[in-house]
């Protein structure tokens, strides 16, 4: 496992110390967790568990049928 060292402002350390505590994590692990979020490839399970979820969401055919016809595309 690799370790990095970071440096911080003293207000920015203060933040992030309040976050890590009340998000019951370490430092190092609420950081860890936050590098993982913003590299992730694929859509957060929260995300994921909203699929399906509006009963009333028009299908992509209703969204379409108000835009009319497409401009034919040239030919190269």
């Amino acid at each position: 496992m690799g370790q990095v060292t970071i440096y911080l402002e003293d207000e920015i350390e203060s933040r992030m110390t309040k976050a890590a505590k009340s998000a019951h994590l370490s430092k190092s692990k609420w950081i860890a967790k936050l590098i993982l979020e913003k590299v992730a490839n694929e859509w957060p399970q929260s995300v994921v568990d909203f699929a399906g979820s509006w009963e009333d969401f028009p299908s992509i055919d209703e969204v379409r049928k108000s835009l009319g016809t497409d401009a034919v595309r040239e030919k190269f």
